[in-house]
């Protein structure tokens, strides 16, 4: 199976800011399995889409998430609700 990076991950030098969205592209497809962390981004002063995105367990690679393909909305309510049953 094969994965494109969507995930432009480029910073400002020596800043560490984002000045733009991460994430060009998204994936619809189900990779739920081949994921090992998410991470949620909210919309901000840089970019107004939430942006999720993945790291793959085999090759560490970061792929966007389409937060509106129904897989992906589960994923992230599983998470949501592990967390507030930790809290």
């Amino acid at each position: 199976m094969h994965f494109v990076t969507t995930c432009n991950c480029s910073l400002l030098t020596g800043m560490g800011v984002e000045l733009h969205c991460r994430c060009i592209m998204t994936e619809s497809k189900p990779i739920g399995r081949h994921i090992e962390k998410v991470e949620l981004i909210p919309p901000n002063s840089h970019c107004e889409e939430t942006e999720i995105i993945a790291t793959l367990k085999r090759t560490g690679e970061k792929v966007c998430l389409n937060p509106e393909a129904p897989w992906v909305k589960k994923v992230i309510n599983k998470i949501m609700s592990k967390l507030s049953r930790s809290s």
